[in-house]
């Protein structure tokens, strides 16, 4: 967890990391993928967020690390 406040980055990481997991969900229970219904039009906007919360995964694992959070 994190030991002090959370950075800019880490409060944006959280964020998408809740829109993919509900997003996933929507998958899971109804085969209904929120993302490409809003972006379906722009492919490669679909892929940019995609890899956006891919990587807030990863900015997510390494909160503990972050000196912006331990202030």
């Amino acid at each position: 967890m994190l030991s002090g406040k959370p950075c800019l980055l880490h409060k944006i990481a959280f964020a998408l990391l809740f829109i993919g997991g509900l997003n996933w969900g929507l998958v899971g229970a109804f085969e209904w993928n929120l993302v490409d219904v809003l972006l379906g039009n722009w492919p490669v906007v679909v892929r940019v967020v995609y890899v956006l919360v891919g990587l807030s995964a990863l900015v997510s694992l390494l909160a503990c690390h972050c000196k912006a959070c331990k202030k």
